[in-house]
Formats: structure tokens, C-alpha cells, sequence
């Protein structure tokens, strides 16, 4: 996973409510299983025109396709962002797309979790502050800078709104590591934990074989 650690780029503004994983990833567009070529698929029901079965004709009219938002690192949105069910490629859609975090009053739990275990990062704001800022990226200048490290939000000029991030959470993206890696940094104290233990409780991890299981 690529680290977040400060990121700046253009902030992109879609003030509308309750934008679930369907909208931000159609089941009719999740095909085969890897997990690449879900950029061009965000929000398609949006971004494209209705026609024919797999045609891509865009909606000239919709913020990401047009400039300089297909170039947006930051997308603001309206409450309960990414409700819905708990398909992952919703969030792999919003990251190949070129997207490294989401502004929103609040967000679907489980939606805000996948976020964190493949790089994205989920700003959870006051719904006032939400709509100040959506309201200044509708010139396209908003260009927002993202500083993890300090959880602040850096505005052009110079104005910083906070936010916070769990800490584990934040570590994880601070360093581009998912839960495992995380944990595996400790692996010294986890090591000296079980010699201790095997010590203290040695029944606990002398488990006799048993006639007939495999060795």
C-alpha cells in the first residue's frame, strides 16, 4: 500500500448525500478478480451517458469529467459517504482513480475502514466546515494540502482545519502498511511475550501429540 503521509492536490466538489458502494461501484461493473481497472469505473452511472452496454460516453456535465477535477486528489462529499454494502472495490475505484482522500461529514463504517487498508484517506468533518470548502473548489482552485503527520488540512491560504485519524489507523498509512505489517513491527516484543510465557505457563504450549495425528 502507498504511504500517506502530505498530499496536495486539487480538491473536487460532489455535495451529495448519501453516495453508497453501488453508485461509487455498480455490480455490473465488477468482472474477473484482480484488482486493477476500477478507475474508469467510479461512479459510472454518473460519469457516463446511458447507452448501450459497455459504452463509455461522458457526461460532459458531471465535476470529474471535467477539468481540472480528472486531476482532483481530494474529493468532498456530502454525508454517510460509502454506506451500503461492503464491497471493497468501491474503495479501489476511488483510489485508481487518482483519489488519495474523501471530505465528509461522516461515511459508512465499513466503507471508512477499506478506505484506510488501501490508502485512502476518510477526513470526517463538520457538515459546516464540509460545505465551506466544497463551496471554494467549485472555482477549481481549491488546492488542498493533506498533512497526516500533523492531521491538518492546509488551506491555499494557509488557513488549517483539523481532523483526527485512530492512531492504528494512522500509523498504517503513515507508513503504507496494512494491519499485518502494523503488527509484525513489534515482532521483538511479541517474541519476548511468548518466551515469557512459555515459562510461566508451560502447559499452555507443551500440547502432547495425540495417537494418530499427523506430526
Amino acid at each position: 500500500m502507498e504511504s500517506f503521509v502530505k498530499v496536495t492536490g486539487i480538491a473536487a466538489p460532489l455535495m451529495r448525500a448519501n453516495i453508497d458502494t453501488d453508485l461509487l461501484i455498480p455490480s455490473r461493473e465488477i468482472t474477473g478478480s484482480g484488482k486493477d481497472g476500477y478507475g474508469a469505473k467510479l461512479l459510472a452511472p454518473w460519469r457516463y451517458l446511458p447507452g448501450p452496454a459497455g459504452s463509455r460516453i461522458e457526461n460532459p456535465d458531471f465535476v470529474l469529467n471535467r477539468e481540472p477535477f480528472r486531476e482532483a486528489r481530494f474529493l468532498i462529499a456530502d454525508a454517510n459517504f460509502g454506506s451500503g454494502s461492503s464491497r471493497e472495490p468501491a474503495v479501489w475505484a476511488v483510489r485508481q482513480f487518482g483519489l488519495r482522500g474523501v471530505i465528509a461529514p461522516s461515511f459508512g463504517a465499513i466503507f471508512r475502514n477499506n478506505c484506510y487498508r488501501n490508502g485512502v484517506l476518510p477526513i470526517e468533518l463538520p457538515k459546516d466546515q464540509v460545505e465551506d470548502l466544497a463551496h471554494d473548489a467549485e472555482s477549481g482552485r481549491l488546492v488542498l494540502t493533506v498533512d497526516l503527520d500533523a492531521c491538518d488540512i492546509v488551506r491555499p491560504d494557509g488557513t488549517r482545519i483539523a481532523f483526527s485519524v485512530p492512531p492504528n489507523e494512522r500509523a498504517m498509512m503513515l507508513e503504507g502498511l496494512d494491519a499485518i505489517g502494523l503488527t509484525l513491527k513489534l515482532s521483538a516484543q511479541i517474541h519476548a511475550f511468548q518466551a515469557a510465557d512459555r515459562k510461566a505457563r508451560p502447559w499452555i504450549w507443551d500440547i502432547p501429540q495425540i495417537a494418530g495425528d499427523p506430526v
